[in-house]
């Protein structure tokens, strides 16, 4: 049995990775895939894949190119979300801030640096023509500490995913003011290139598992009903989530990758472009 260390957010997203654990189909490969949920988000799970502490990370994309291009020495294998990740937009319920252009010159709280909710706060800058150069941030770690930051006004505005969020909007202690759906499929699979290297064939057999329980998650008796207990949603907004969302089984396209790196370089998020082959290993 070969122990696969394997990170990820605490979303709904992955739930099709915890169901499979749970059923033991990694087990039946060989693989004791050991999972461990990372609250910070993609800056701290790249560190990760930098550190050896994960072999693999159910990733965004935006976050992982922009590491992989700053040496991080991992490689994505795959897209597992296709669809956008809808990035909600929030102020603390009390304060002054009702829409969009109320937010321009204020302070954004993000997980840390290199996160989603880091670069997201460029792309959105750049949707609404504001200078990008004069964005400010707060880190804040995770969604707990970015509750406490805009409701002390450490930061004004917070971007995170617009369901996982909806239930502290619910609680009247967020408002939420715009959306901002990623320009590229939301979620990779990366791996370190070591680890890959020496277990090509294990990476294959775990993805042809997880492509098998993502191809007909939404097919499953009473799924909305699992994932709305699981992570503390309203059914009715679990149901608008799924059909918003499309899961993958294919690699990460060529002009898909051109696409992201121009864009992260038109922003100055990276310095420079690396090649297809430095980013992506199709296995």
């Amino acid at each position: 049995m070969k122990i696969v260390k394997i990170i990820g957010v605490p979303e709904h997203f992955n739930l099709p990775w915890q169901l499979a654990i749970t059923e033991g189909e990694f087990k039946q490969a060989g693989i004791d895939l050991q999972w461990t949920d990372v609250p910070e988000g993609t800056g701290k799970m790249c560190q990760m894949l930098r550190d050896n502490e994960a072999d693999i990370a159910v990733i965004l994309t935006e976050g992982i190119v922009k590491d992989i291009t700053n040496g991080n020495p991992s490689s994505i294998v795959q897209v597992y979300v296709d669809s956008p990740l809808v990035w909600g937009i929030h102020v603390a319920a009390h304060s002054n801030y009702h829409t969009l252009s109320d937010l321009e010159h204020t302070k954004v709280a993000i997980s840390r640096y290199g996160s989603g909710s880091h670069l997201m706060a460029y792309i959105n800058a750049q949707n609404e023509n504001w200078n990008p150069e004069g964005l400010q941030f707060e880190v804040v770690n995770t969604i707990e500490g970015a509750v406490k930051a805009l409701t002390e006004g450490r930061a004004d505005y917070f971007m995170w995913e617009h369901f996982m969020t909806k239930p502290i909007v619910d609680k009247g202690i967020f408002r939420r003011v715009a959306d901002c759906p990623t320009p590229w499929p939301c979620f990779v699979i990366a791996v370190n290139n070591t680890f890959l290297q020496n277990n090509l064939q294990l990476v294959k057999d775990l993805l042809s598992i997880i492509n098998s329980a993502t191809s007909t998650f939404k097919n499953m008796k009473d799924i909305e009903h699992v994932l709305a207990s699981t992570y503390h949603q309203k059914t009715v907004d679990i149901q608008l989530w799924l059909s918003k969302t499309e899961w993958s089984q294919k690699p990460l396209e060529a002009t898909m990758l051109n696409k992201i790196q121009n864009q992260l370089f038109d922003l100055k998020i990276i310095d420079k472009k690396a090649t297809f082959a430095e980013i992506v290993k199709v296995v």
